[in-house]
């Protein structure tokens, strides 16, 4: 999947989802993403972004991320099921 058209995940307002395009940054937040699932192809939902992090709906599972951790998960918006 192609990050073209991506957008951070930082940038997604509540309720907004997407499937994940890439993931961006350096080796160690990489290797941390993915071991928080966030992985290519995969939905993910954000439930809450305004102060503090974000909280998003990820394999059935709610999880929280810094501002600076969302930046590198690069998203392309999908409708709402």
């Amino acid at each position: 999947m192609s990050a073209r058209n991506a957008v951070p995940l930082a940038l997604l307002r509540p309720n907004e989802q997407g499937v994940i395009a890439d993931i961006v940054g350096g080796t160690d937040a990489h290797v941390r993403l993915l071991e928080l699932g966030f992985t290519r192809g995969r939905e993910v939902r954000v439930l809450k972004n305004d102060f503090g992090p974000l909280i998003v709906a990820l394999n059935e599972q709610r999880i929280a991320l810094g501002h600076g951790m969302a930046q590198k998960v690069l998203v392309r918006l999908s409708c709402p099921s």
